[in-house]
């Protein structure tokens, strides 16, 4: 049987490892869904279809941030009553948690299937690329309330300890994703809507999974369809923390849409090769987003459970450990750059653009790890207001500045891309300075060492 990662006893190191390493593999999973569109593809379709998956990921993971940041509020809610031994508390959350992100999930999927071709005129697609990219998100976009349903039980097993069971089902949904993948584009001679309908139907899946474990599972958080219902008090509460969340981690996507549209004023190439290259600074951010929310479940819990020192042990376990997982995979990138863009593409200029972004990018993306862990740890205190300020000046309006100023005078690929280490610089220093602030405020007296 499942045993699910202790919280509030035991060794720290272990217990955030323990809980970090299953999530690392399942957020991993969850991008090589679009890493497997991006090359299958790239491969055997071409790469205007490259160009135009790639041209639609920023647009997609506005929509994917809005549910991570409800799935994050349920998290930190979850992880906190359970801490506290709240059973009550904990089932009113559960049931009502569920159709919080249900009916995000269906909103979602109106507003974007209806505002699809507006968006990419937005950023400046290529029109060459324009009506597949369109074609595309039309489908993605029919999968939101899965990924909804999929996100929000995650969060409530990470809250409970239990991040093995995500993995396993992540696992089959992946190389189901796969396999559809090649099917419906070499068997059927099927595009983009071919890989984009396979995503769609491994998350459904993906999500049925996760549902029948909350179902069955012995566990304070096991979910009972006759339950749901919406309670006031926590519906206020997931949106409390939730909005804030989404809205900082959609903002982060807008601003690197103008990004994208400062590429798109390159070449095709130089735009399929930040599209594959931005596969490979994903999948090192999921794998340093798990420790996130390992550090945020951890606080959560052991901050309901009264026990201070465990709450600042374990951000700053948390913190160093995600900045050397970034650093080390980091460097991986940088060293194995061609070999892991040639599994997107064949053409060796596009190959040469991606590593220009891998370059500048990589070498420093561990320093990312002092912006995001440091503003989950202050969710976790019930603090999401400010974090979502800091990324909004930090990461959206500095980055909006140094395009329009930096890089319309320069021009170069490479002072657009130096925006994203300096961005990170500045949101980190002030995300410390206020959850330190925080910290004080809730622990005033101190009354245990660090």
């Amino acid at each position: 049987m499942q045993q699910d990662v202790e919280m509030t006893k035991g060794s720290l190191t272990r217990g955030i490892i323990a809980l970090s390493i299953p999530l690392m593999i399942t957020n991993v999973l969850q991008i090589l869904f679009n890493m497997a569109d991006v090359a299958v593809v790239g491969r055997f379709v071409g790469s205007l279809a490259l160009g135009a998956v790639g041209s639609t990921a920023l647009i997609d993971m506005v929509f994917v941030s809005l549910q991570i940041g409800i799935g994050g509020g349920i998290n930190v809610l979850a992880a906190r009553e359970i801490g506290a031994g709240n059973q009550r508390e904990v089932e009113d959350l559960v049931h009502t948690a569920f159709l919080i992100s249900l009916i995000c999930g269906l909103v979602l999927m109106i507003a974007g299937y209806g505002s699809t071709r507006g968006m990419l005129e937005l950023i400046h697609t290529r029109p060459e690329l324009i009506d597949q990219a369109e074609l595309y998100l039309h489908i993605i976009f029919l999968g939101m309330p899965g990924l909804a349903i999929y996100n929000y039980g995650n969060a409530i097993l990470s809250a409970g300890g239990n991040t093995r069971s995500p993995l396993i089902y992540l696992t089959v949904s992946g190389i189901l994703n796969v396999i559809l993948n090649l099917f419906f584009v070499l068997v059927l001679g099927m595009t983009v809507d071919g890989v984009a309908l396979a995503s769609i139907l491994t998350q459904y899946l993906s999500a049925f999974l996760i549902m029948h474990k909350l179902m069955t599972v012995e566990r304070v958080y096991r979910f009972r369809l006759r339950d749901v219902r919406l309670n006031g008090f926590y519906v206020r509460s997931v949106l409390a923390i939730g909005i804030p969340t989404g809205l900082q981690n959609a903002v982060f996507m807008l601003a690197n849409m103008f990004t994208q549209m400062a590429v798109n004023s390159f070449s095709a190439e130089m735009v399929a090769g930040n599209s594959a290259a931005g596969n490979l600074d994903a999948l090192i951010f999921e794998i340093m987003a798990a420790i996130y929310t390992a550090c945020a479940s951890f606080m959560g819990q052991n901050y309901g459970a009264g026990q201070e020192r465990r709450v600042k042990r374990s951000y700053w376990i948390s913190v160093w450990f995600s900045c050397a997982v970034g650093t080390i995979l980091g460097l991986i990138a940088v060293l194995f750059g061609p070999q892991l863009l040639g599994l997107f593409t064949n053409d060796a200029e596009v190959v040469r653009c991606g590593m220009q972004r891998v370059m500048m990018m990589d070498l420093f993306i561990g320093g990312s790890a002092f912006m995001d862990c440091t503003n989950a740890a202050s969710r976790s205190l019930g603090k999401t207001v400010m974090p979502t300020v800091f990324i909004l000046l930090g990461s959206c309006v500095f980055r909006i500045i140094w395009i329009y100023t930096v890089f319309a005078s320069v021009h170069t690929i490479q002072s657009l891309y130096v925006l994203y280490p300096i961005s990170w610089l500045i949101t980190a220093a002030a995300s410390m300075i206020y959850y330190f602030y925080t910290l004080h405020r809730v622990f005033p007296r101190g009354r245990e060492a660090y």
